[in-house]
């Protein structure tokens, strides 16, 4: 049987198991599996855990449970909705300035917690009631924060750049770095929307109250002292001293990533413990718990999407999909736009974990051939995997916000996002057109990369 038709069969094999709601962990290793059987050596089956174990004994993935940890221990407190309440109290004098301190807060809680939908619903279940509170359309609110949680899988501590430095074997701390500013031109961009799009809504409401005499909540101004401002600051300054700190750690060359993992898990509890009273085993026990989950979760995705990544290899499945690839001439962009093409069709089934696992053997090699910096790539890949997680059907932040606010209706909160997509797609383009975006920083801090 040729390596092309075998490659069909395993491809069709994976999407059919995942059609039928099988979880992506068992999909993945019942295909690789399955293949096993049947095209390789019997005696390759006595090394499926040893092949597993063996991909997933890096010192980097160790990381993953201890960022988890520390973002868990982050997100089941109040520090996320304290947070939010200090930047809006800063911010509320600006136009549209109750957006912006959501996005603030958004990116901030990212860079301390590495989730996207951890970030969605902390900083989601206390800013969306504020801005609809407030006056803000459902839309807008919903697309906000579903857009603001994708900082989460940019900004480091990034379980996502972790996965892809493993899998494109390059350095994650050049990578954390190259996502600082791409993540802050995002940052600017929903802060600037958010602006925009407030001013629209205030003189359509301003409007309706000459007309009509209907009165909006977005004519009210927020009477805040400086006072209630700096009032704000105790229990979040420790929770940015803790970010900056983790920062430097890691940054400075004190700390591997791992240790910084560590580091800030034990001190993010630490934090909590102090501030909020939370050390009984009561109230630990849903931060381990949801550690746990989610850890043994993300970990057996990584380690069956390994496997599967073995077979494709042993099969030669990966190098003949890169061979064609290359063998079809492209130039070097419109290579760049096929494969980012491809990555958003995998986002509409796929978790941004599987994408990267699964795609990296065929599509690294051809990128590095044309004179991609792999780095520079997985910066532009992450914020188009971003864009899968707030368009349909996965869109898995839509569904933690509608989780969220029950009476925004769907539809809403999917055009919500619709501006914010378009805003990292001109996020990419920028990118494209200025790489120096995401490569400066690190080549700055660490030198000119190989």
């Amino acid at each position: 049987m040729s390596t092309a038709l075998v490659g069909l069969l395993y491809g069709g094999a994976t999407l059919g198991t995942m059609f039928l709601g099988m979880p992506i962990a068992f999909a993945l290793g019942a295909v690789a599996v399955l293949f096993m059987v049947g095209f390789m050596p019997a005696a390759s089956l006595d090394t499926v855990t040893q092949n597993v174990y063996e991909e997933m004994a890096s010192i980097t993935l160790l990381s993953i449970p201890l960022f988890i940890l520390k973002g868990a221990a982050i997100g089941k407190s109040r520090a996320g909705q304290d947070l939010y309440s200090a930047l809006h109290a800063w911010m509320h004098k600006i136009p549209g300035g109750l957006g912006i301190a959501n996005v603030f807060a958004c990116a901030l809680f990212a860079a301390m917690a590495g989730s996207s939908p951890a970030t969605c619903s902390a900083i989601g279940s206390a800013g969306i009631p504020e801005m609809r509170k407030r006056g803000y359309s459902g839309a807008f609110a919903a697309g906000l924060i579903a857009a603001g949680g994708t900082l989460g899988i940019l900004l480091p501590p990034s379980i996502t750049m972790i996965l892809y430095a493993v899998a494109a074997e390059q350095s994650l701390g050049r990578l954390f770095l190259a996502g600082l500013g791409p993540g802050l031109l995002l940052v600017t961009l929903f802060a600037g929307y958010a602006m925009v799009r407030f001013r629209q809504e205030y003189a359509a409401a301003k409007k309706a109250y000459a007309e009509t005499g209907a009165p909006s909540a977005l004519l009210h101004e927020d009477n805040l002292t400086l006072r209630d401002r700096f009032a704000a600051l105790p229990r979040v300054l420790p929770f940015v001293v803790l970010l900056t700190g983790v920062m430097v750690a890691l940054y400075g060359g004190y700390a591997t990533p791992s240790e910084t993992a560590g580091l800030g898990g034990v001190l993010a509890l630490a934090l909590i413990a102090l501030i909020y009273g939370v050390w009984t085993p009561k109230d630990l026990s849903p931060i381990l718990t949801s550690t746990i989950r989610e850890s043994t979760m993300l970990m057996m995705i990584i380690g069956m999407s390994l496997l599967y990544s073995y077979v494709m290899s042993y099969l030669h499945i990966s190098q003949a999909a890169a061979q064609a690839i290359v063998a079809l001439n492209l130039s070097k962009w419109l290579l760049l736009a096929t494969i980012l093409v491809l990555v958003v069709v995998l986002g509409f089934f796929l978790p941004p974990v599987s994408i990267i696992l699964m795609t990296a053997p065929i599509i690294l090699p051809p990128l590095k051939a044309a004179g991609f910096d792999l780095i520079w790539f997985g910066v532009v890949m992450t914020i188009v995997m971003e864009m899968g997680l707030i368009h349909p059907p996965v869109g898995l932040n839509i569904f933690v916000i509608k989780n969220i606010a029950p009476d925004i209706p769907l539809k809403d909160v999917i055009w919500g996002t619709v501006p914010f997509v378009l805003l990292m797609l001109l996020a990419v383009i920028l990118l494209c057109l200025f790489p120096q975006i995401a490569t400066g920083f690190p080549d700055l801090v660490m030198g000119k990369g190989r």
